[in-house]
């Protein structure tokens, strides 16, 4: 069994949803409140033993590749000043052994199109896919640290997932399982349906180990609306030759594609931290008493 050393970062998409923000900057730059959101991810996947990351950006997204580059002014003005803390915080964020591919999508053609860009680095291993406006908190092992453990245990490929309403899966690719000796094995997924039509609550968040087989499927799915590839049809496929497991990982997820979760990321994040909790606690509670909450 070959290990999983290589994730995918797919971060070519427009953003619209925090326009004018975006306009100039890619979303995955967004601070929740001083790492950016790739960053969080680039992090979860370097806890997960990924020694290789694939970026698969837009010909305007260069301040994703610029974020993890050195920055020589910057660095020698904080060394100079001996402000050690600041300068670590900016310094091998991407350790030097761990290997950086960039790789533009040509055209928006959907999440699985912009998969497929990483085929020729990925080659025959399996790997993972991180969208990193899912955004997860735990204190714990990462998601995705638990995805390849289940992964090394079981040679599956694995979707992360969770409980979501019902009223949310025309947002979601949808699993329906089968439990079987404690792990839950996919028997279907199904691209945003109607509540009527999913087959269970269990929404696939942003979090995936595949096989290198997923390629040739996703070379055999047709686009759909707008030309779109969808890497839900790629793993249908996939699902009648090898087993798919559905992992539910603890910890909060945030959709930080969306403006609430995002917000929500950011206030979460911040009462996590020794130095910000308290202030912000004394100001969301002046908050709720203005606002007559308390």
């Amino acid at each position: 069994m070959k290990p999983v050393r290589k994730a995918v970062f797919p971060v070519a998409g427009l953003g619209t949803r925090f326009l004018p923000a975006t306009k100039s900057i890619p979303k995955e730059m967004l601070p929740v409140v001083d790492k950016p959101l790739i960053q969080y991810a680039v992090e979860e996947a370097l806890e997960a033993g990924i020694d290789t990351l694939i970026f698969i950006t837009s010909r305007k997204k260069h301040a994703i590749a610029d974020h993890f580059d050195s920055e020589f002014e910057l660095e020698t003005r904080l060394a100079e000043a001996g402000k050690v803390d600041q300068l670590s915080r900016v310094t091998n964020i991407i350790p030097e052994n761990v290997r950086s591919v960039y790789i533009t999508q040509p055209a928006a053609l959907g999440l699985g199109h912009a998969v497929l860009c990483a085929e020729s680095v990925v080659g025959d291993e399996p790997f993972a896919v991180i969208l990193a406006d899912d955004m997860v908190l735990n204190r714990g092992p990462g998601a995705l640290a638990q995805m390849v453990a289940l992964h090394n245990r079981t040679s599956a490929n694995v979707l992360g997932v969770e409980a979501i309403p019902p009223e949310l899966t025309r947002s979601y690719g949808v699993v329906g399982v089968t439990k079987r000796d404690g792990l839950q094995f996919i028997n279907t997924i199904v691209e945003k349906p109607e509540p009527s039509r999913a087959p269970s609550n269990l929404g696939v968040v942003g979090r995936y180990i595949l096989s290198s087989q997923v390629f040739k499927q996703l070379h055999d799915v047709r686009p759909g609306v707008g030309g779109e590839i969808q890497l839900t049809d790629g793993i249908a496929g996939l699902l009648k030759t090898e087993p798919i497991l559905a992992h539910a990982f603890e910890g909060i997820r945030y959709d930080c594609g969306s403006r609430e979760g995002y917000v929500r990321a950011t206030i979460d994040h911040a009462l996590e931290m020794e130095d910000m909790r308290e202030a912000v606690l004394s100001h969301m509670l002046a908050t709720l008493k203005q606002a007559g909450r308390i």
